[in-house]
């Protein structure tokens, strides 16, 4: 069961599991991305990557609709909506090209996307709320999210820069984090289904286990984010990220 033989291996297995999940939701939370990327290293790091991205794609699913949820009142619905046409376009374009990446070019895209909010903005001077901004994002986030598992760091160029409040930043990246992550689920499950490989999917029962933990990470994260200053949102989030990249590029070019 999950590649393990024995109680006390499972038991291990499981805690780790659900440890991360917690953390990672915490962080989300309280950052709106930081959480999704160090739980798709550490499913990555464990699993089979169908079995990381599926598991990783529902926790991370419910996670950010629960998040959304509970601050529903700061969803930016407009942004959501120009988002989503940028998003059917992409899913489009992935139906015709159909390429997945291995363990090593997943960690190398993580490690890349973790050091984007340090792009200047006289290089990048996006703001989600401009014209067609979103729509672009929507492609762009859409693609990465269902290759590379995760695209916090890049909804972050187009929203940490904009004269959004922090819980309209959260709120609403969270409710565009529920498409992109639906989408992964079926880009990443479908063919497992075709070719019946057993092992390659993460049981049901593992994957609702893991939701009440996830919420409640995301609950207490969010508790802390209401104390928090829009100020130290936006910085420590930057460096947080930084120390995640290092990290997942080592692993990715082997030298850890």
């Amino acid at each position: 069961m999950l590649g393990v033989t024995g109680t006390a291996a499972l038991l291990k297995l499981l805690a780790i599991i659900f440890s991360a999940v917690f953390v990672t939701s915490l962080l989300s939370g309280i950052f709106g991305m930081a959480g999704g990327l160090i739980l798709m290293g550490v499913f990555t790091a464990i699993f089979p990557l169908s079995f990381a991205m599926v598991l990783h794609g529902v926790v991370q699913l419910f996670a950010n609709g629960w998040r959304a949820f509970l601050i529903r009142q700061h969803i930016q619905w407009g942004i959501v909506g120009r988002y989503l046409i940028g998003g059917v376009l992409a899913i489009g374009g992935l139906c015709l090209v159909f390429w997945q990446p291995d363990k090593q070019a997943v960690f190398i895209m993580l490690g890349v996307l973790a050091f984007v909010p340090w792009i200047p903005k006289a290089v990048f001077a996006l703001d989600v709320n401009r014209p067609f901004q979103a729509e672009v994002l929507g492609f762009i986030a859409q693609a990465l999210n269902t290759l590379a598992g995760v695209v916090g760091p890049v909804l972050d160029i187009f929203f940490v820069k904009s004269d959004m409040t922090r819980q309209q930043i959260v709120a609403t990246k969270g409710a565009t984090q529920v498409i992109a992550h639906l989408t992964k689920i079926g880009f990443w499950t479908l063919p497992v289904l075709m070719s019946a490989e057993e092992g390659a999917l993460p049981p049901i029962w593992l994957c609702i286990a893991a939701l009440p933990v996830a919420m409640m990470g995301t609950w207490v994260g969010g508790k802390v984010l209401d104390k928090m200053t829009d100020v130290s949102f936006r910085s420590w989030t930057k460096y947080i990220l930084t120390a995640i990249g290092v990290v997942y590029l080592m692993r990715g070019f082997g030298l850890i």
